[in-house]
C-alpha cells in the first residue's frame, strides 16, 4: 500500500509516540510511506533520527502549509490511504482535498464530543473511517452523531522492552538521586488538570505520612507544573516529590519506579500506563474512561473506584504493603500487554483496518 501519514503536533505526547511506532512498523512490513510533520516538532526530529524520510512544513500556520504540501504530493502521485493522526492533520488533509483522491482515515484519541461547528464537523464527515483507540472513545464518537459503521476500534500499543536489570535500576535511581531504601511511586504524563496529578499529590501525602522512605517521581511537564509544585509545598511533601520535567530517556523513570500510578480522571487509553505494564511494573489506575478495558482489577493492576485522593491513597497503601501482590500484578500486566497491546499488534490491526477501508 501507498500511505501518506500526517501528524502536525509539535510536542511529544502519547499520540506522537504511537505515530512513530506505526510509521516504523508499516515501513518494516514493506509499505510505501510518506510522513508529513511539523518542522520544529519532536516527531519530525525523532523520525529523522530513525532514518525515516520526512516532509516537514512550517509550524506557523501548519494546517495551511500542510494542505498545500498534500496538494503538491497528489499532483505527482496518489496514496491509497491518507492517515491523519491528530486534528490539525485532519484539517490539513481536508483542506488539501485528500478525501477526494484517496481514502482518508483519522485516529481519534479523545473522548469529548465532536464540535457542532460547520467546519469542524465537515472534516470528520470527510473521513472514510475514524480509528478509535478504545471502546470508550468509540462510544463518544458515535454519541456525536458519526455512524458506527464508520468507526473502527484500533487500540494503541507499546514496544515490549527487555526486563529491567539490577544495574539499570541502580543507575536510574542514582540519576534521580534516590537512595537504596526508597520506595518509589512513579507517574509519567503531560501536566494538565484532567490528568489528575493534584489528586495523586494529595494521595501521596496521605500514604507517605509515617513512611519517610516513600518518594514520588513525576515525569512530564505542562501548564500545571507550577501549581502542583505549590501544592506539594502546602502538603509538606515537596522534598519527597521529584518533578523530573521532560525526560528524554523515559526508560529511566520506569527503571527507578516500584509502583506506577496513573491518576488521569477519564483517560481514553494511556500509553504511559501501557508502557509501565509492559515493563512488568505493578500499576494503579482509575476505574473510568478506557482504563478498565486493559487493566483487570486485581489481576493486571489495581483500580481506584473514583478519581479522589482517598481512593487513590487506599490502593497506594495496599500496593506498598504487599510485595507478593506487586510481583503477581506486574507479571500478569507484562503478559497481558505482550499478548494484546504490543506495537506489533497495533500495526497489524492498523493494516487490517486500512484493508477494510479499501475494500
Amino acid at each position: 500500500m501507498k500511505i501518506l501519514y500526517v501528524d502536525l503536533e509539535t510536542q511529544w505526547r502519547g499520540g506522537q509516540s504511537q505515530a512513530l511506532l506505526t510509521v516504523r512498523g508499516l515501513i518494516a512490513r514493506g509499505h510505501e510511506l510518506a510522513l508529513v510533520a511539523a518542522r520544529s516538532g519532536e516527531l519530525a526530529r525523532r523520525a529523522q533520527e530513525s532514518g525515516i524520510g520526512v516532509m516537514t512544513v512550517s509550524a506557523h500556520r501548519r494546517r495551511w502549509h500542510a494542505s498545500r504540501a498534500i496538494r503538491r504530493l497528489f499532483a505527482e502521485t496518489c496514496a491509497d490511504i491518507v492517515h491523519t493522526n491528530e486534528p490539525h492533520a485532519l484539517t490539513a488533509a481536508w483542506l488539501g482535498q485528500a478525501h477526494r483522491k484517496s481514502k482518508l482515515v483519522f485516529s481519534r484519541r479523545v473522548a469529548y464530543p465532536i464540535g457542532r461547528g460547520w467546519i469542524g464537523r465537515r472534516r470528520y464527515l470527510a473521513a472514510d473511517r475514524i480509528f478509535a483507540i478504545s471502546k470508550f472513545v468509540a462510544e463518544s464518537v458515535a454519541a456525536s452523531g458519526i455512524s458506527r459503521d464508520r468507526i473502527t476500534l484500533v487500540p494503541e500499543g507499546v514496544e515490549i522492552p527487555v526486563p529491567i536489570t539490577d544495574a539499570q535500576r541502580f543507575e536510574a535511581r542514582e540519576r534521580f538521586r534516590l537512595r537504596a531504601g526508597d520506595f518509589v511511586f512513579g507517574s509519567v504524563g503531560y501536566l494538565l488538570p484532567e490528568k489528575g496529578h493534584a489528586h495523586l499529590l494529595r494521595a501521596f501525602a496521605e500514604t507517605a505520612r509515617g513512611n519517610p522512605q516513600y518518594k514520588l517521581l513525576l515525569a512530564g511537564d505542562g501548564p500545571e507544573r507550577r501549581r502542583l509544585e505549590t501544592l506539594a509545598v502546602g502538603l509538606a511533601v515537596r522534598d519527597r516529590v521529584i518533578f523530573a520535567g521532560m525526560v528524554e530517556k523515559i526508560s529511566e523513570v520506569y527503571a527507578a519506579t516500584d509502583v506506577f500510578v496513573f491518576p488521569s480522571l477519564a483517560e481514553p487509553l494511556g500509553t504511559s500506563m501501557l508502557t509501565a505494564m509492559a515493563y512488568g511494573l505493578p500499576v494503579i489506575g482509575i476505574a473510568t474512561g478506557g482504563v478498565p478495558e486493559y487493566v483487570d482489577a486485581g489481576v493486571s493492576g489495581l483500580l481506584a473506584k473514583e478519581a479522589s485522593a482517598p481512593a487513590i491513597a487506599a490502593e497506594m497503601a495496599r500496593m506498598a504493603q504487599n510485595a507478593e501482590l506487586r510481583q503477581r500484578l506486574g507479571a500478569h500486566a507484562r503478559e497481558h500487554i505482550r499478548d494484546n497491546f504490543s506495537a506489533d499488534k497495533m500495526v497489524e490491526n492498523t493494516i487490517q483496518a486500512y484493508e477494510n477501508v479499501l475494500h
